[in-house]
């Protein structure tokens, strides 16, 4: 007698490999907020919903990472434009809803610390010492990662940064932008 197996059904190995997966999925998630947590307790990202100076040296290298051809490459021009550009930040951080400013503030905590920063975005390298390629590198990282977590922390790095840069109107006419229209 010949036993057919239903080839639509999942093995045994299989559901116990999904099992670990997302015990694994559970236990990951669980040392990150417990991580994001304890570090935002240490080393707030945001301040009374500014960034702190450790969310601004993280958002200096990123700004300089993602900005790189379209920042001065004169060092003094180069550094006011982040400071601009870190001012810009300020505002939009402080338009964002507390829900939100919490999120970011623990995402920055993370980062700012080693641990988060080798985990979260794979920089060996502190944030200020840093060189402009390695920090493309860690985003390059982030943003093709398998882990949303990883995805997610990039995009809202780069669309901060990139949203703040660019509503300077002195930054319109390096994408060809003329400005609103007067009506």
């Amino acid at each position: 007698m010949k036993v057919y197996r239903n080839r639509s059904a999942p093995c045994e190995t299989q559901i116990m490999q999904r099992r670990t997966l997302l015990k694994l999925g559970i236990t990951a998630s669980a040392v990150l907020l417990i991580a994001g947590g304890t570090a935002a307790l240490i080393q707030p990202g945001l301040t009374q919903g500014l960034l702190s100076a450790s969310g601004r040296k993280v958002f200096s290298a990123v700004s300089s990472a993602v900005l790189d051809k379209t920042l001065p490459s004169e060092l003094v021009a180069r550094k006011a434009a982040i400071a601009g550009l870190l001012a810009r930040i300020d505002v939009l951080v402080s338009a964002l809803p507390s829900h939100a400013q919490d999120e970011l503030s623990q995402l920055l905590s993370v980062l700012a610390s080693a641990a988060g920063r080798r985990a979260l975005a794979g920089l060996g390298t502190p944030w200020a010492d840093a060189s402009v390629a390695e920090v493309q590198a860690a985003l390059q990282g982030m943003r093709l990662s398998s882990l949303a977590l990883r995805q997610q922390a990039y995009a809202a790095l780069h669309d901060i940064t990139a949203g703040a840069y660019f509503s300077e109107p002195a930054s319109w006419a390096l994408l060809g932008y003329p400005g609103p229209t007067k009506i």
